[in-house]
């Protein structure tokens, strides 16, 4: 079976990379952005908040080692779906919550595990989570791919990273690459 993509946007793309690179079955996670109306956006601009892109990891996994559902339960778990274009102190739509699918399936999916974890009443406020159809992904630059693990002992690594890292490890443990 041939290698799938799955693209999420999660506040920083810093975070949410430094996760999924960790889950076994996962062959890349690469930062980048996706969903504006500008080509080949820059950091910058897209900071900017002008562009309409959001920051994305676009995962490229196995599914005969892991199921994009299992992707979706590690997304819902390390960022907050309830913020309506923030994480922590990253405001911006920018930073939105935001599912992008490739194929009816995939939307089939998100939209089950929103409608599961509002059921659960997994969070106390209601899940803004978008379901939106992939556009082009534009690789972001090399200095934002590995960033977590290319700057450790940065303080924003330190601070907000590594928790995310450590919640990740705590509930996933046993899907952890070894």
């Amino acid at each position: 079976m041939a290698n799938k993509t799955a693209t999420f946007g999660g506040g920083c793309f810093w975070c949410i990379e430094a996760v999924f690179k960790r889950l076994t079955g996962v062959e890349a996670a690469e930062s980048g952005y996706m969903g504006g109306q500008v080509d080949n956006p820059t950091y910058r601009q897209v900071c900017g908040g002008d562009t309409g892109h959001v920051e994305v990891v676009r995962v490229t996994y196995d599914p005969a080692k892991i199921r994009y559902e299992d992707l979706l339960d590690v997304f819902f778990t390390v960022h907050d779906p309830t913020t309506l274009n923030r994480q922590g102190n990253d405001v911006g739509d920018q930073y939105r919550s935001v599912v992008f699918y490739e194929t009816e399936e995939e939307r089939e999916a998100a939209e089950k595990k929103i409608a599961e974890l509002t059921a659960e009443k997994a969070f106390s406020e209601s899940i803004v989570t978008a379901v939106e159809p992939a556009s082009k992904f534009y690789v972001a630059e090399g200095y934002h791919q590995d960033y977590y693990d290319n700057n450790r002992t940065q303080p924003y690594c330190q601070f907000v990273i590594s928790p995310k890292v450590a919640k990740f490890e705590k509930k996933f443990g046993e899907k952890m690459r070894a």
